[in-house]
């Protein structure tokens, strides 16, 4: 007997017995075949006899009742689906028989179940429909037969009514869309708007603010390049000198002389001289120059510090002469009033006794008209107030003016409304120095200013002998804290003992609307009605006053909220059911050395009408056109009254230019008595 190996590393008997190898092949491809076909057989002979139910949901084979447990499953089965889906399983069973798979592949059902469908579902859904074709007979359907089954189902009216479903949804989606677009692009533009108001097209000296001039950031750097060659020439200067290079230091003194007449005082890169660019590269060569022989870290370090120290010192210095000059010029007249002044006074005592006295002199104390009381020693001032008020009121006539000046201007503010009388309206002059009642004995200002500390402190305030060291201390003299027009404003029912209310108006106001709707505010037993000045953190209590004092600080809020004179509204009767005037005389008494406020009249008002002030609308009275050069416009259109409290008058030359139009509007230039001396808008 021979042997082989094989590949599998086994003997290989081969004997005599040969034919038994070949019966165990035939063997093995019998096997493999009915393997292969048996499942074939199964699947026939199950579809041959598969039953359904009346929802076509599968029962069993051979038209016989499942098992309960199947049966029990099979009723769970509508759990799995939503009715949408059974529905279409159910449209497609009645009309094609079992459920076709083409029903999946064709993405005829909606995504939102199509994703949850077991694959092992589909296949027995796609095996129990062939099995129906083929034991009934019925071929396949292709080419138009197919598409018009695919499209019956396309149509059904559950298809029908979900895509419709959809293509409301998206619509509405799409309108939703295009409106918050809409909603969007309008913010955009109101945005846009608004950002655009803040740009200030009124550039000071130039056209517009778009001009090419200004797309440059760098619109002076030529200008801070010479300036900076200068400091340095000014630096190397003192080293040259200290250095005894004389040459160099001559050197450098000229070209500081040219680079300097270049420049000029020009700010702006188009403002320089044509020769600034040949300054520049000649200085530029000499600085060079000087560097290489005079650099110095230390000496030049030093240099620049005691120039910067230098320059400190005088812009300091600068700063307290302007406010000393803008004080005084705040408390001067101007010659042009001061001459009207006196022509009018040498013209009133030229004139007769019998002509010198105002008409309707019998509704002076007519409590039913409409009252005014203005304390003033300027002639011009005082007219525009009592002409806008006119020129504005319903019924002149039906306005009283009480006014009062010192008795340098008595005799002009008499003649002035001699000559021109305020139509219908009714007006009437006196002298303060004729109260005889107003005595020191009586008033505690009066008193005080004649004792010798308070003359010390106005008038001898730390002895200046220089513009820069007085002006901190020229504020505390001027004229109007010593003048009783500035205090007579806490003694109304005394000058007025007959009136129930009164309105008071500064002489630096201008009225632009009726004001009688004042007298119909109920003040709720208020003895003054002013409009508030406080914002979030000024213009409150510890502004004005000494919180660091006992008697101030027991008695008043530091954060309550101040309010303005110059227009105020007083019920003379709740005047003096309080005691208002005592209540003043009380807190000016105990600030005889100026511990609870340094000076005015706002202080000692806060401290009088405290609790006792009735808020107004604030658009009865705008102020800050004597300082602030950013009051709204439309403020000042709707405002009733604008003031120009502050040092920039309207009747003065430092006045701001764009607010001063609202005051002389109510003045005539052409008068005689203004031409004569010169007066002009």
């Amino acid at each position: 007997m021979l042997t082989k190996r094989g590949p599998s590393g086994a003997a290989i008997h081969r004997s005599s017995r040969g034919g038994g190898g070949g019966s165990r092949f035939f063997a093995s491809i019998l096997v493999f075949f009915s393997l292969l076909f048996a499942p074939l057989v199964f699947f026939v002979y199950r579809g041959l006899y598969t039953t359904y139910d009346h929802d076509g949901i599968f029962l069993g084979s051979g038209g016989k009742s499942v098992d309960w447990r199947e049966r029990l499953a099979l009723q769970h089965f509508k759990s799995l689906f939503s009715k949408e889906v059974i529905d279409v399983i159910t449209a497609s069973t009645n009309d094609m028989g079992p459920l076709s798979l083409d029903t999946f592949r064709k993405n005829n059902l909606s995504a939102s179940w199509k994703v949850g469908v077991d694959t092992s579902f589909v296949a027995a859904f796609e095996i129990n429909q062939t099995d129906a074709d083929v034991r009934q007979g019925t071929p396949k359907v292709k080419g138009d037969e197919s598409s018009d089954d695919r499209a019956q189902f396309i149509d059904s009216p559950a298809k029908l009514a979900r895509r419709q479903l959809r293509e409301k949804r998206r619509a509405k989606r799409a309108a939703e869309l295009i409106q918050h677009d809409d909603e969007a692009i309008i913010k955009l533009e109101n945005a846009a708007m608004e950002r655009s108001k803040s740009v200030d097209s009124a550039v000071l000296g130039k056209y517009s603010i778009w001009r090419k001039e200004n797309e440059n950031e760098n619109s002076d750097s030529t200008v801070r390049l010479m300036r900076d060659q200068i400091i340095m020439a000014r630096v190397y200067l003192g080293i040259a000198k200290m250095k005894n290079k004389l040459d160099l230091y001559q050197l450098l003194q000229t070209r500081l002389k040219e680079s300097q007449r270049a420049l000029g005082d020009a700010s702006a890169d188009t403002d320089l001289h044509q020769s600034a660019p040949e300054k520049i590269k000649a200085m530029g060569q000499v600085l060079s120059k000087a560097r290489e022989q005079l650099y110095d870290c230390k000496l030049v370090t030093g240099k620049l510090r005691a120039m910067l120290q230098s320059a400190d010192e005088q812009v300091r210095s600068l700063k307290k002469q302007s406010t000393f000059l803008s004080q005084l010029a705040a408390k001067t007249m101007p010659n042009g009033i001061h001459c009207l002044s006196m022509r009018l006074t040498i013209d009133y005592y030229l004139l007769p006794s019998e002509k010198r006295k105002f008409p309707r002199s019998e509704n002076l104390e007519n409590p039913n008209l409409y009252h005014y009381a203005l304390f003033s020693d300027n002639v011009l001032a005082a007219s525009v107030v009592v002409n806008s008020t006119v020129v504005n009121a319903k019924d002149p006539s039906k306005h009283v003016f009480h006014l009062v000046s010192d008795k340098l201007n008595f005799a002009a503010m008499n003649m002035w409304f001699l000559l021109n009388p305020p139509g219908k309206a009714t007006i009437h002059v006196e002298n303060v120095d004729e109260f005889k009642w107003l005595n020191s004995s009586y008033c505690p200002v009066l008193r005080q200013l004649e004792s010798a500390s308070m003359k010390e402190y106005y008038f001898k305030a730390g002895h200046p002998t220089t513009l820069s060291s007085g002006a901190s201390n020229l504020k505390y003299r001027n004229p109007k804290y010593l003048s009783m027009l500035n205090h007579l404003r806490f003694y109304l029912p005394q000058v007025y003992p007959k009136l129930d209310k009164i309105l008071f108006l500064d002489d630096d106001i201008v009225v632009q609307k009726d004001l009688t709707g004042l007298w119909s505010v109920n003040l709720g037993g208020k003895v003054n009605g002013a409009v508030e000045t406080c914002g979030e953190s000024f213009h409150r209590f510890d502004k004005y006053l000494n919180f660091s004092n006992p008697h101030i600080a027991r008695n008043f809020d530091p954060n309550a909220c101040g309010w303005a004179y110059g227009m105020n509204m007083f019920d003379l009767k709740e005047w003096k059911k309080k005691d208002i005037t005592g209540i003043y005389h009380k807190w000016q008494n105990m600030n005889e050395d100026r511990a609870l406020w340094k000076l005015g009249t706002l202080p000692p008002g806060l401290i009088t009408f405290y609790g006792l002030t009735h808020p107004l609308e604030k658009s009865w009275h705008v102020l800050g056109l004597g300082y602030n050069p950013s009051v709204d416009r439309s403020e000042i259109e709707n405002a009733a009254v604008v003031h120009y409290n502050g040092n920039m008058k309207p009747w003065l030359e430092l006045a701001m230019t764009k607010y001063r139009p609202y005051w002389t509007k109510y003045i005539k230039y052409d008068h005689p008595y203004l031409r004569n001396c010169k007066l002009s808008e």
